[in-house]
């Protein structure tokens, strides 16, 4: 994508963290903006915060898993703008559980989110790209889209499922003008990590406070700002695959030469883990 200028681009999860720095990134770089959250406050504040910068914005209430809200959303899209040609599916949640204590409701509620909520967005917009023979699809996978992590197999299996969503639409997709990213973040400073719900007595990740400590003082090594900087980067030079962090591109690494070796080591350190914290 040569240019942003006069660009629609429509992101989920706009109310904080990466959503909401990269879609003000992106009206200040030329876009027009139609955000969706279900934190009617956070979207308001970021709908503010674009129109500080000269840029359309429409807001929209919306819970990604509504399949029905999410064509309502981009009817309204087109309806306002007459196009979209950026699709940020970007909202997410976490779960911190083991999975022998993990309940069907709340790991069916990461799915619901996390991956049908991206199926959903692509299924909403696509056939409106298809008809403009050019857009640009962005899904948000995470490292733990690479990674299997303990205490994370429901978020990991939401994130694999970006990321195989992703790859297959992106090779149907080819020659018909519409692209497609899909984005590994490492650790970024969001507030993902005090909203995770927790079910589960693993170690030093047994309860919110330690969890969100261990994330904050080690884990979260880059700014939704930056994160925002490299996707955009990525959209504007069509990158099929986008690694955010230094602890991405480590961990992308280490799971490319030992696929095997490192599902010994998580374990490991988080045993030492165990230990250290007493």
């Amino acid at each position: 994508m040569k240019s942003f200028q006069k660009k629609v681009a429509v992101v989920t999860g706009a109310s904080s963290g990466i959503g909401r720095a990269l879609a003000i990134g992106l009206a200040n770089r030329g876009c027009h903006l139609a955000i969706a959250d279900l934190d009617p406050e956070g979207l308001r504040e970021t709908a503010n915060i674009i129109k500080s910068s000269g840029a359309d914005v429409m807001t929209f209430p919306l819970d990604v898993s509504d399949r029905a809200g999410m064509r309502q959303f981009a009817d309204q899209v087109i309806n306002h703008f007459g196009k979209a040609d950026i699709l940020v599916n970007n909202a997410g949640i976490a779960l911190v559980a083991l999975v022998e204590e993990l309940n069907h409701e709340a790991f069916n509620r990461v799915m619901e989110v996390n991956f049908w909520g991206v199926y959903n967005g692509v299924m909403a917009f696509l056939p409106h790209m298809r008809k403009q023979a050019r857009g640009h699809i962005v899904n948000i996978s995470s490292v733990f889209g690479l990674w299997g992590i303990p205490s994370q197999a429901a978020y990991n299996c939401s994130k694999f499922a970006v990321r195989g969503l992703s790859e297959s639409l992106a090779q149907e997709l080819t020659g018909t003008g519409i692209t497609v990213s899909c984005v590994y973040p490492g650790g970024i400073k969001t507030n993902i990590a005090r909203s995770a719900q927790f079910q589960q007595t693993f170690g030093p990740l047994q309860n919110r406070e330690t969890f969100t400590k261990l994330f904050d003082e080690h884990l979260s090594l880059t700014t939704s700002e930056k994160a925002a900087a490299v996707i955009v980067k990525g959209i504007k030079t069509r990158r099929a695959r986008i690694l955010i962090g230094p602890d991405a591109y480590l961990l992308d690494i280490l799971q490319r030469l030992f696929p095997a070796l490192y599902q010994k080591i998580i374990p490991a350190m988080m045993k030492w883990k165990k230990w250290t914290t007493g």
